[in-house]
Formats: structure tokens, sequence, C-alpha cells
């Protein structure tokens, strides 16, 4: 028996010939039928719900290829500095200090590096607003922190520290450290003295965010992190309900780790709960262009920038021919020229058994679109790393940091469409904000959509609704290897659909970053509905 149906005047199944296509009809987690709405008598049963959008449009359901549910829960704690200035973030402090009892930890996080110019961030920006208590602020790359002369001083960090990693306790030229920490094993030496958030408090968080998500469209995201407590957060989750999102979970995969370190995260595969499972393995080859350790073929400006995050890139490229050779994906965080090169070579000398995918794709020489184009392989991209974090006259950090000419190869999507390569799109949160179609508008227009007064960052590598809509749908299914079982909406694949008030093929991207979704759908059930004027039978 049919268990729901779901009408609209424009159905874009992504698939193919899509005229005439208003009505989808759902059993057991699974499109059963498409037709038009005259066929909608002959399949309902005495129990199927049938909801009518009416005018909106439904779309094959939206995945973000590229989130941090655990992580992200936990990195957000304290307060939000996004979009402040330096005085904005030291008010931001102040007030958030002045709440908490003497001696607490102040954290916070989303500090951009750019509310300080021509230098890098120090412990003295904050130690006075924090009330000289110990503080850790995470910057809004994900792959720093700011921390408080005081937290270092609890911590036992006084000096550099040699990491298995490309890690830095970034120091002054007297061996004293500054507060500023690059990438996770430096960052930790602090983290672990802060106070640890319970499970129960990264659960509930973590629900939030994924509900969030559902509330815009998204039916399934591609966790590139498997925490050791993610299995009992998403476990408290389903004891009280279902997860609003289904989660592809990939873990991480350090340098310094071996073979038998390799051989458990195969292990992992396929294991999980009922809306989530372990699949493939999330790898860095490099950092950040804002940290000065992305690995780019040439210095940046300030002659960092020099080296991969594996010291040696070889055993690198031994892990990816290793997990392809055991049936586990690999996706591989690559920002800088060389970076992506690399993994790019790795990639091409594994065997091809399965599917392998490159994050972030920041800045690349032509040769290297002409490369992914004849490969069997995805580049996962973040549009709004581009229109959030970048301006149009280069006077940011990444851009300065670059120079000219690799600032003009930034965030080739186009590019890369345009020679055949499959572009999955997502958020990376909590780096930037989830919403889906804030994302799919930065994507077309190259700047923030609803506000027409910002420069375009690039325009000739704005690509078009239908691509952007790809992004989200076939291409990010196809990069997992998913593509037989969702990105389009054909019969026998997973009922997951996202409904718009307006066309997204169609509405002008400003219009569409304020766009209600009107109805989330994953495997047959319903994560979010907002049925004014729809309905109900």
């Amino acid at each position: 028996m049919i268990d729901l149906i779901v009408t609209a005047d424009r159905i874009r199944t992504m698939a193919g010939a899509e005229l005439g296509v208003t009505a989808v009809a759902i059993r057991d987690g699974r499109i059963a039928a498409l037709g038009s709405r005259e066929d909608v008598t002959a399949w309902r049963g005495a129990a199927t719900r049938v909801v009518d959008l009416g005018g909106a449009t439904v779309t094959p359901g939206l995945i973000d290829a590229h989130v941090h549910p655990v992580l992200g829960a936990k990195l957000t704690r304290g307060v939000a500095l996004l979009g402040l200035d330096l005085d904005g973030v030291r008010r931001a402090l102040t007030d958030h200090a002045a709440t908490l009892e003497p001696g607490t930890w102040v954290l916070g996080w989303g500090l951009d590096p750019n509310v300080v110019h021509g230098r890098r961030l120090t412990a003295a920006d904050i130690d006075d607003v924090v009330g000289r208590r110990p503080a850790l602020i995470r910057l809004f790359d994900g792959h720093s922190a700011l921390a408080s002369t005081e937290a270092l001083r609890v911590a036992g960090v006084d000096g550099p520290r040699a990491f298995d990693q490309r890690s830095e306790v970034v120091c002054d030229a007297h061996g004293r450290p500054t507060g500023l920490l690059l990438e996770a094993a430096a960052i930790a030496l602090v983290d672990t003295a802060a106070p640890e958030a319970s499970v129960e408090e990264i659960a509930a968080r973590a629900h939030e965010a994924l509900s969030g998500m559902a509330a815009l469209g998204i039916t399934a995201a591609h966790a590139l992190e498997h925490a050791p407590e993610a299995p009992a957060v998403y476990g408290l989750i389903e004891a009280e309900g279902e997860l609003p999102v289904r989660l592809r979970c990939s873990p991480w995969v350090q340098p310094g780790t071996h073979e038998a370190d390799w051989a458990r995260v195969a292990q992992l595969q396929g294991t999980g709960g009922r809306r989530w499972y372990v699949r493939g393995a999330k790898l860095f080859i490099d950092g950040t262009v804002d940290n000065g350790t992305a690995w780019l073929a040439e210095p940046d400006t300030l002659g960092e920038s020099t080296s991969p995050y594996w010291p040696d890139p070889a055993e690198f490229s031994r892990a990816i021919g290793w997990f392809d050779a055991h049936d586990v994906p690999t996706t591989t965080h690559a920002i800088g020229d060389q970076g992506v090169r690399h993994a790019l070579q790795a990639v091409a000398r594994a065997g091809g058994r399965v599917r392998h995918r490159i994050e972030h794709v920041e800045t690349i020489p032509d040769d290297l679109v002409e490369v992914f184009a004849r490969l069997p392989i995805t580049a996962s991209m973040q549009p709004t790393h581009c229109t959030e974090y970048t301006a149009p006259d280069h006077s940011d950090n990444w851009s300065t940091r670059l120079g000219p000419a690799r600032t003009s190869r930034g965030w080739r999507i186009r590019d890369l469409r345009d020679a055949g390569v499959r572009v999955a799109l997502g958020s990376d949160w909590p780096i930037a904000d989830f919403d889906p179609r804030g994302i799919l508008a930065a994507a077309q227009l190259r700047r923030r959509g609803g506000a027409p007064d910002r420069a375009p960052i690039g325009p000739e590598q704005a690509i078009t609704a239908r691509m952007a809509l790809e992004g989200y749908t076939v291409h990010a299914a196809w990069s997992v290897g998913e593509d037989d079982v969702a990105g389009t909406l054909e019969v026998g694949k997973r009922a997951d659909l996202t409904a718009f008030a307006v066309d997204p093929l169609l509405a002008p991207p400003d219009e569409l970053v304020d766009a209600p979704i009107i109805l989330t759908v994953a495997e047959g059930a319903i994560t979010h509905e907002a049925l004014v004027g729809a309905a109900w039978t």
C-alpha cells in the first residue's frame, strides 16, 4: 500500500525527462511511482496520506556534502564571533565573560583572522577582555585557535612543540607562545585542559543543528568525521526518536597512523544506527591558506604554506592506496595547489576499486582542471567559503597571502564543471552556515545572495541554477557511490524530497535565499513541514 503521496505543480526529478510529473508515490521509504495528479486516485489506499503542495516545486532531497555534526556541536560552545571586527569581538568576549564565574573558561568560535591586518592574532588581543581567565577561541577555519595567556599557563604550554603532523604552537622570537595554535595537535594541547562537554550536551546541540538542516530541506549529509563519542551521541538521539538528517560518517585518518590503525577504520565500515552509518575515511594533505598551513607549489607572500600536513607525503599516498585496496572510499582535504596535485596523483595511482573525492580545492592551475577531468573523482566544494571569507578587492587575508595569480584561480567551480568534472556542494558546517539556499545562490552569483550591492568574486566561475542543484543532489550522491539510491527522483530510489516555495531552477538567486522550504521528506518520513496553503487528505 502507498504510504504517502506528494503532489505539486512542478517536480524536478533531475533524471532527464520530467514533463508532466506532478505526483510522487512513496511506499516503505522508497519511491513507488511517479506520475500526475490524475494518478492519485488509483494509487491511494485507505491509509494513504496525500499532500498537495499547490504551486511549490519538489526536487530530490538536498544532500550537504560536507558537515561536522559532532565536532560542530563541540566547536560552537561559547560565544559566536562570526562577522565581527576586532572591537566587536572584544565587546562580545567582555559581555560573555561577565556572565561567568571567576576562573571559568571563556570559549568562543568563528573568529576571523582578518580582524587584524598585517599581523597575526595574539593572546594580547583578548587577555584583558576575558578578565585574565583561561580562554580558547576557535578561528572560523576550524584549523586554528587563539588561547589566552592564562589558558597557556593552565595547559602547561610554555614553548614550541614537535608533532607527528604539521601543527604549530606559534612562538615569538624568544620562544614564548603567542597564543596562536595552528592545526589539530597544537589546539589539542589547550583543548584537553578546557572543560569537556558531556555526551548529553553534544547530543542536544547536534540534534538542534540537524533539525535546522532538515527545516531547510536537507535530507542527508556527509559527516566528514566520526569522533569516538559519535556512536553515543547518535544513540542518544535515536533513543528519543530519529535523526532528522541521514548521515554518512567518515572517520579521520591522521599522520602517524599505520596499517593497524587503518584496519580499525576499515572494520568500522557499515556500522551505524537507523539513520547513520560509517562509510569512507577522511584524510588531510594540508591545512589552510589563512593559517599559512596550506601546501602550495610556491610559498605564499609571507613565505609560508610550503609543506604538507603529512610530514611524509609518500605515506599519505600509501594510505590512499591501502584504503582503495580494502574497498574504503576516501575524501581528502586539499586546499593548496600542490596539496590538490599530490592528492590527485595518489588517487590516480590507486587501484580505482572505489570512488574518491577531494575537499575544498581552493586554488588550482589549469592543468589540474584537466587532471580532475581525466579521473573518476569528485571535487567537493563550498561556494560560501569564497563569498563570505574573501573580498572582491583581494584585501582579505586569503587573497593577500596567495597573491593575484593564485587568487584569480580560486574556487574554479565553473571551469571544473565545463571540463566534465562532478562537483558536490556543501557547507562545511560549522565553518559556514548550512543553509543550502544561500549556498545555491552564492554558487550562481559568486557573492552573498540577497545582497545585490556586493561585488561578485571571480564572476566567471558562476554556475547555472541546474549545475548548483546538481551539486546538492546528483553529484553529491555520485561522489559517494550512492547514485543508485539517491540524488534523483526515480522509482526504487530512496524517497528523499525537498519542496521549495519557488522553483530553484527559475527563481532569481537573490529571491531563493529567503524562499520558504515547504516540506522535507527523508526516506519517506516527513522531517519538516510548513504547509501553509497545502492540502492534506
